[in-house]
């Protein structure tokens, strides 16, 4: 994350355009830790963040409002499709490998949001203004061959994964974020003592915060899940609940 005094600087400058002109302004994408700064602030205008998906992590802010600006506007948002030209001799592709063939285009990250694979293609949201630059460009990722254009995304980006239900001890973080990824309660606590977990794209004060449903709890190197609330209680006094796991 760039100096904080900065970020705030230039957020508060769009807030203000927004407000002071009466139009729609929009961010470049926001990390979550920048989304937590953003969230924290008193700004002129009211803001949105959007990112292409409702679990999105990295997400651009949209300054405005119906009432504020006198109409609604899509964010300048593109989602490309990147597949390799012949599936059947394409590499094993990672989101580091994706993530390593767009940057070598000379792009900044800024300008790319979240990028997701399924079945071996990638599925990049970014800023429409470079959506023809990459499209043009990215001829390859790794050593696969593959080609760029513009696409909705896949229904299965679009629906929430299955529900799976855990067994805990509360709904304390910790507790969550243990069971969900498998790791020890204080495994679970160094992680956020780290700042490395993110609630719906705050940083949660405490670990022994409890999350509510509908939360979109996000781990740094691990993934992220959705919270769906308790299902019941057990006979020995834990809670089942219920999560949504992302991959």
């Amino acid at each position: 994350m760039e100096n904080e005094g900065l970020l705030k600087n230039r957020l508060s400058e769009l807030a203000s355009r927004s407000f002071d002109r009466g139009v729609w302004v929009f961010s470049e994408f926001l990390t979550l830790a920048e989304q937590d700064v953003l969230l924290r602030m008193r700004l002129k205008a009211p803001f949105t963040l959007f990112g292409g998906l409702p679990t999105s992590e990295r997400k651009i802010a949209c300054f405005g409002s119906g009432e504020l600006c006198g109409c609604v506007e899509d964010p300048p948002l593109a989602c490309l499709k990147i597949e390799p030209a012949m599936r059947k001799f394409a590499d094993p592709l990672t989101h580091r490998d994706f993530l390593g063939a767009l940057m070598s285009l000379g792009l900044r990250r800024e300008v790319m949001g979240d990028i997701e694979i399924v079945d071996n293609v990638g599925w990049l949201f970014c800023l429409e203004s470079v959506a023809p630059f990459i499209t043009d460009n990215l001829t390859s990722v790794r050593r696969t061959t593959v080609r760029v254009s513009p696409s909705d995304p896949p229904v299965t980006l679009s629906s929430p994964p299955p529900v799976t239900e855990l067994v805990v001890a509360s709904e304390r973080l910790d507790a969550a974020v243990a069971a969900v990824f498998r790791l020890s309660r204080s495994q679970a606590q160094e992680l956020i003592d780290r700042e490395q977990v993110f609630i719906s794209g705050r940083l949660p004060k405490s670990a022994a915060l409890d999350i509510s449903p509908g939360s979109v709890v996000s781990v740094r190197h691990y993934g992220r899940f959705v919270y769906e609330g308790v299902a019941r209680e057990t006979k020995k006094g834990k809670l089942r609940v219920l999560v949504r796991i992302y991959k």
